[in-house]
C-alpha cells in the first residue's frame, strides 16, 4: 500500500452475515483515525458506509493488532464479525491455517474450520458487575429492568432480554432506549432473543454507537452464554440473526464463533475526501 498523503488511503469492504465493515490495513500505510473520520468514513451517502471500522496494525506480541470504531466516531474494544473477516483474509493471504488477533479485549485465536468458515475464540466471557461494567453491585443474570436481562460482557458489555417472539419488538425505539439506560454508564448492545430449542436461538441486535445490525459476532456469543447461564440452552449451539447463522460453543478455552466471510470490494480513499473529513 502507498502513502495516504500522495495518492489517498486503500481500504476493503468486507461483511460476516450482512454486518458490514470498512477495513483500513494501517501496517504499511500511515493512518491518523480521528472520530471525525471515522464519523464520516460511516456516512452511506457520503462516505463508504459500515457498521464498524476496522484498523489493523502490527503487533509484537500477536500476528496483527486490530482497533475498532462505530459509525458515531466512538471506539470498540472488539468486533467479533470483523475479527472473523480481517482473519479469513490473513489466512488467504499467508496460507495459514491459525493466526493470533491482539485486541483491547486482549489475545484472540483465529482458525480456518473449512468449508470457508471461519473461527474465532472470542476468549472467556466476564460476568461480574464491574467487570461489564455497571453502575454498582448487583447480580447480572437478572438485571432490575423490565424484562430481567441479563448482562454480559465479551469486551463490550451486553444486555440480553428473553422473549416469545423477537420479530415483534421495534428494535429502533427499544434498542436505544436500553443502550443508554443508567445500569450501563458505558453503553451497551442489546440483544433480544428467542429460544428456539436448546441448540438454537433466534436473536435481533441493536449495537451501541451503530444501532440495528444484521448480524454481531460478540453478541452472539454474549445471548449464547447468557442462554446457558440461565438454563435455556446448551453449549454448543446455532444463533439465528437477521442475517444468517452463526456456530457459537462456549467452551473451556473460551468462547468459540464460526461462520462465513466476505470480501466485497476494495477502493481507495481520495485525499480530497480525506482532508475535508478531518
Amino acid at each position: 500500500m502507498r502513502d495516504m498523503t500522495d495518492t489517498g488511503l486503500p481500504f476493503a469492504k468486507m461483511h460476516g452475515l450482512g454486518n458490514d465493515f470498512l477495513v483500513i490495513d494501517g501496517r504499511s500505510t500511515r493512518v491518523e483515525m480521528t472520530p471525525e473520520l471515522a464519523r464520516a468514513l460511516g456516512d452511506r451517502h457520503r462516505g463508504v458506509g459500515f457498521d464498524q471500522l476496522a484498523l489493523i496494525e502490527d503487533s509484537d506480541r500477536a500476528d496483527l493488532a486490530l482497533r475498532f470504531w462505530n459509525t458515531d466516531g466512538s471506539e470498540s474494544s472488539t468486533c467479533g464479525n470483523a475479527t472473523r473477516c480481517i482473519a479469513r483474509a490473513e489466512l488467504d493471504r499467508t496460507g495459514r491455517t491459525a493466526l493470533t488477533i491482539a485486541t483491547e479485549r486482549g489475545l484472540l485465536s483465529a482458525c480456518d474450520a473449512g468449508r470457508g468458515l471461519t473461527s474465532v475464540n472470542m476468549g472467556a466471557p466476564r460476568l461480574l458487575w464491574h467487570e461489564i461494567p455497571l453502575a454498582r453491585a448487583m447480580e447480572t443474570l437478572e438485571l432490575p429492568i423490565e424484562g430481567t436481562p441479563t448482562a454480559t460482557s465479551m469486551g463490550n458489555p451486553h444486555c440480553t432480554f428473553f422473549l416469545e417472539n423477537v420479530e415483534s419488538v421495534d428494535l429502533a425505539t427499544f434498542g436505544p432506549a436500553h443502550e443508554h439506560h443508567p445500569l450501563f454508564p458505558e453503553r451497551t448492545n442489546v440483544q433480544v432473543v428467542q429460544v428456539l430449542s436448546r441448540d438454537r436461538l433466534r436473536m435481533r441486535v441493536w449495537e451501541r454507537g451503530a444501532g440495528h445490525t444484521l448480524a454481531s459476532g460478540s453478541s452472539s456469543c454474549a445471548v449464547a452464554v447468557a442462554a446457558v447461564r440461565r438454563g435455556l440452552a446448551d453449549r454448543d449451539l446455532t444463533v439465528v440473526l437477521d442475517g444468517g447463522t452463526l456456530r457459537i460453543r462456549w467452551a473451556d478455552d473460551g468462547v468459540w464463533m464460526t461462520g462465513p466471510t466476505a470480501h466485497v470490494f476494495s477502493g481507495v480513499l481520495t485525499p480530497a475526501f480525506l482532508e475535508a473529513a478531518r
